[in-house]
């Protein structure tokens, strides 16, 4: 085996094993070392890996491998990673797969650190689209896709599928399709977070044309691109929008906690936009319900949103839909309402706005902190922004109150003025909030929670100028008429509730059954 640097090139460290293919322990030992190298012990066997012992420069390095059993044919491959200096390093360097005959293999091998390359490009197919299909799904192949058992020929379906390509389980044939004006990706998971996955990424290169990247995620930060490896069959295209890629591999699917192609692991697929060839944070996540293994052929089914975000979404809902519009509606135009009764020596109306907007900010509150716990770390995007906004001037609320002064304080107007242009904005913001929550919510193709939501900001606004325009019209008129003039402001007011709790309810039911 020999591992070999470009010409006028060195590296200075190195290590190598030989494993069977999908496989993660080191088979076989080696021997016949050059003085500028080491045997070591990988997993207690003896001999069974090769690194540098010094920081020398080498052009090469050539050892003997001897397989542990002569006739065994298991197909093995040599596993190698090369070290220039610091910032310059090679890791996941492999040999063809081979497979020993009474202990011979045929060839020698030689690693190149000029193979590792991370990204390949294939010339574009226009027939590729028609290519992939559901055709075979659950017979020969592993299938996921957004909507669920959408037909891969439509624009707005998602799609990958994994086949056993060899009799051996050695290699698989992924395919993978979506629309996206950057990349899609699938990976494997130890759990349906986001972190510790083994991707590949379909994207379009700052060239325009589109390539394929194998990557390895640490969380919610741009993952480590990895070499390619074992990859062949790159077919791609992009054609209107849609991004299409097809690729044979036999890298072994490799996490922290679980390795091996006969393992499962939670499948994932997301798209998103990229910029110069860099792919940038992704607008949507699909994960499948359970782990899947990939050599047992099935439909995978998209899981639904975790119950710790419906909660999130429910509450922040409640709160600056109905509560918080209940709260302002009742300080603004009822104020006459009660006129005279002073429950606890507060006017009614006073004691109903401090209550509900108390049980806004608290609900609000909790809101916040379950979505935090359970991420434990900021997610990108734009509503984790607006969601802090709200929940920071939601805070700031109740303390400008307590700070105000008396009714005829000659400045009073100043709190007036800063406590509802606050309000305003805090709602401007929690709209805007779960407008792009729904949007992450509902994975349906015409997104009907967004669109429910837009009818029920649409009724708060209608019945709002309603209210507006009857205080404005009995402004001038006699104090005999406070009756009437109160009982229509408490009509509109409760035929927004109505309304307001039927498109409460049925967002609800949305975003229980998303």
């Amino acid at each position: 085996v020999t591992l070999q640097a470009p010409v006028n090139s060195i590296f200075t460290g190195f290590l190598l094993v030989a494993r069977e293919v999908g496989g993660s322990s080191p088979v076989g030992s080696f021997s016949l070392i050059p003085a500028n190298a080491q045997t070591l012990p990988c997993i207690k066997k003896p001999n069974s890996a090769v690194a540098h012992n010094s920081a020398s420069p080498k052009n090469s390095i050539q050892v003997t491998w001897t397989p542990d059993t002569p006739g065994n044919a298991k197909s093995i491959q040599f596993h190698a990673s090369f070290v220039r200096n610091f910032n310059t390093f090679w890791v996941g360097v492999t040999s063809p797969a081979m497979t020993f005959d009474n202990g011979v293999a045929g060839e020698s091998t030689t690693l190149l650190t000029t193979t590792t390359t991370s990204q390949q490009f294939a010339p574009p197919s226009s027939d590729l689209q028609k290519t992939i299909s559901s055709a075979n799904c659950s017979v020969t192949k592993v299938c996921f896709s957004q909507p669920s058992n959408c037909d891969p020929a439509n624009a707005d379906c998602y799609f990958m599928s994994a086949m056993v390509a060899s009799p051996t389980g050695e290699a698989i044939h992924y395919e993978m399709k979506g629309a996206s004006d950057g990349y899609i990706a699938f990976g494997f998971s130890d759990d349906q977070k986001m972190g510790n996955d083994d991707i590949y990424i379909c994207g379009i290169a700052s060239n325009g044309m589109v390539g394929v990247q194998h990557a390895y995620s640490t969380g919610r930060s741009y993952p480590n691109i990895l070499p390619l490896g074992n990859i062949t069959n790159i077919t791609t295209s992009v054609q209107n929008g849609v991004i299409s890629c097809t690729f044979t591999s036999m890298n072994i699917i490799s996490l922290q906690r679980t390795t091996g192609f006969n393992k499962a692991y939670y499948l994932m697929f997301v798209h998103g936009p990229s910029s110069n060839g860099k792919i940038q944070f992704h607008r949507e996540t699909f994960i499948s319900t359970k782990k899947i293994n990939i050599s047992n052929p099935e439909v995978v089914q998209d899981a639904s949103v975790p119950t710790v975000f419906k909660a999130h979404g429910a509450l922040m809902l409640i709160s600056w839909m109905t509560l918080g519009s209940l709260g302002m509606m009742v300080a603004r135009y009822l104020k006459k309402t009660t006129k005279g009764k002073k429950p606890l020596g507060k006017d009614v109306w006073f004691v109903v706005h401090v209550g509900v907007m108390s049980l806004t900010v608290a609900a609000t509150l909790i809101a916040f902190i379950i979505i935090f716990s359970y991420e434990q770390q900021w997610s990108g995007g734009v509503h984790p922004v607006l969601g802090c906004l709200v929940m920071i001037l939601s805070f700031l609320q109740p303390f400008m109150a307590l700070l105000r002064c008396a009714p005829e304080h000659p400045r009073r107007f100043l709190f007036n003025w800063s406590h509802a242009l606050n309000a305003l904005v805090i709602k401007v913001l929690a709209v805007a909030a779960i407008f792009t929550g729904l949007q992450y919510l509902d994975n349906t193709t015409d997104q009907w929670l967004v669109k429910v939501m837009g009818g029920m900001v649409g009724w708060e606004a209608l019945f709002f100028i309603l209210l507006d325009v009857q205080s404005r019209c009995m402004v001038n008129r006699t104090d005999t008429l406070d009756v009437t003039v109160m009982t229509n402001e408490s009509l509109l007011v409760a035929l927004f509730f109505l309304g307001n709790f039927a498109f409460l309810v049925a967002l609800l039911v949305g975003i229980g059954s998303s």
